[in-house]
């Protein structure tokens, strides 16, 4: 693969493996460089990738896998408890409260306390913008399965936050 290809592929999925990341590591500063190691261990590997699987979903395996090793690594896997003071938000959406910081700061709360798989899987459909086909893809499962767990990752967040 020539530069110019691989710098296509850079410019094309940044945003996705950056937003995933940002999802994940919830700090601007991370996030920024763990997508540029997320991409250069992919311009070391990508004659190793063979297209079974959607380039998008073998890079947020690649951001994935490079987050938790520096979690590892630097021994922080918790993250911090601190809820900004509360707000009234019982009418609006998931999707509506995304765009309000006070919200995201929230949902990233209730986020931490969610278990895995539905964790992941919300942060990659809302912050990757990845399809059901990818996240399934992710996790070696069906669409479909990628679909009802989010809803259900969904549902427990809009309990949460029908409680605040």
């Amino acid at each position: 693969m020539t530069n110019a290809e691989f710098e296509e592929i850079y410019n094309r999925y940044f945003s996705i493996v950056h937003k995933y990341l940002l999802g994940l590591s919830k700090n601007e500063h991370l996030a920024e460089e763990m997508t540029s190691e997320t991409f250069f261990k992919a311009m070391n590997a990508i004659e190793q990738f063979d297209g079974r699987c959607e380039i998008t979903t073998w890079l947020c395996q690649i951001a994935k896998n490079s987050y938790y090793t520096y979690l590892q690594k630097n021994k922080k896997m918790e993250l911090s408890d601190t809820i900004p003071e509360q707000m009234e938000c019982r009418a609006r959406t998931i999707e509506e409260l995304m765009v309000d910081q006070d919200a995201v700061m929230r949902i990233h709360g209730i986020l931490h306390k969610i278990k895995e798989p539905y964790k992941e899987v919300f942060m990659l459909r809302v912050f990757g913008e990845l399809s059901f086909h990818q996240i399934g893809a992710i996790f070696q499962k069906t669409e479909n399965w990628a679909c009802v767990t989010y809803h259900r990752a969904r549902m427990q967040i809009e309990k949460e936050m029908g409680e605040y």
